[in-house]
């Protein structure tokens, strides 16, 4: 924990309110700001290959970002998460194609799935450890069986076809648009998110994961928070599933399957549960490693290696394979996730040359 308190001589604080800042020092404000300028240039220069991996990082970032709060501040567990993020963009174009405006419809389809978490959170924040589990696995196949059935509301197996995004009679859609709308929602969540973990919710919430007992005694209503944290889960789930789905256009239901669950939760492991910056170095991490395993693939068509493995025809199990597999090494040699090195990387400049 003292990693994360490093500030430079002379920088005191005199009051809680100024040691809960969102920055640190005013050094990473301007990084952060320069950070959010270089990316609103991005698409002046990036390709349409390049913006579609970070149209698609924002908006699975969104909904793992949901996952962190119930998995890495809550201490609770979700294996479901697959359909929230499918629910939220089935309502979005739902929504929109009963005439409601597509931004007003992602916001609505956000606080439906609220509603959908809240129910399914209710009984599940009353159980813990393998029960909770198998509880969030059940909502996983009672609501993917929801979605072929109800083909009013999904279209069934057939599919529901989302509105492009508009805004005061402006296309947005495309890649090179459609980027602000994500970075804009990628902001506005994770700044939101940073907050709500410096309130007195926040610091509940991270009480009850602690130590629950502890928490219970100070006051702290462990059905209430647990259940909020359902909830808040849910709302980043379903605005990333409706930015997804008016970014590509169609709501379907397949994909929404445990294995899209499971990469959720590699992505919170990978970057770092409980930790908010943790959530989006993981799940760039996630959506790089298929493409990394394509262009080795590529890298080594023809060779022996090739000839072996016959890497071309397996390549979709390989990278299943190689999410398994790095989710088992982060939890074996860096439990702490992304960034947990990252701060110790930082440490390590700041105290250099001291080793202390």
């Amino acid at each position: 924990m003292a990693l994360t308190s490093l500030r430079p001589c002379g920088d005191y604080r005199t009051s809680y309110k100024a040691d809960q800042t969102i920055f640190q020092t005013r050094l990473t404000l301007v990084f952060v700001i320069l950070a959010i300028v270089a990316l609103c240039c991005t698409p002046l220069f990036a390709s349409r290959y390049v913006l579609s991996l970070m149209i698609q990082i924002g908006y699975l970032g969104i909904a793992a970002l949901g996952l962190n709060i119930l998995v890495g501040f809550s201490g609770q567990i979700s294996i479901g998460h697959a359909v929230f993020f499918g629910f939220g963009g089935f309502a979005s174009a739902f929504l929109a194609d009963k005439g409601v405006p597509v931004p007003l419809a992602i916001v609505l389809a956000g606080l439906w799935t609220t509603v959908v978490g809240l129910i399914f959170g209710l009984p599940a924040a009353r159980v813990k450890g393998l029960y909770l589990a198998i509880a969030t696995l059940a909502a996983q196949f009672i609501l993917q069986d929801f979605f072929v059935r109800a083909e009013w509301f999904t279209g069934g197996t057939h599919g529901a076809i989302a509105a492009p995004f508009t805004l005061f009679g402006y296309d947005l859609s495309g890649d090179a648009r459609y980027f602000y709308v994500v970075l804009f929602f990628v902001v506005v969540g994770y700044i939101g998110a940073t907050n709500l973990m410096r309130s007195r919710d926040g610091r509940a919430l991270i009480a009850v994961r602690d130590h629950y007992l502890s928490a219970e005694m100070m006051g702290v209503n462990l059905t209430k928070y647990r259940t909020m944290a359902f909830g808040i889960s849910s709302f980043y789930a379903g605005i990333g599933g409706a930015l997804y789905a008016h970014y590509v256009g169609f709501m379907s239901v397949e994909g929404l399957d445990i294995l899209f669950s499971i990469q959720f939760l590699g992505m919170i492991i990978i970057g770092g549960l409980g930790s908010i910056m943790g959530s989006l170095m993981g799940t760039v991490f996630m959506v790089l490693l298929p493409e990394a395993t394509g262009w080795l693939a590529s890298a080594l068509s023809g060779s022996v290696i090739d000839q072996v493995l016959h890497l071309k025809d397996g390549i979709t199990y390989m990278r299943e394979m190689l999410i398994g597999l790095t989710i088992i090494l982060f939890l074996i040699f860096e439990p702490d996730g992304l960034a947990h090195r990252w701060r110790l990387i930082k440490a390590y400049w700041k105290l250099y040359p001291f080793s202390y």
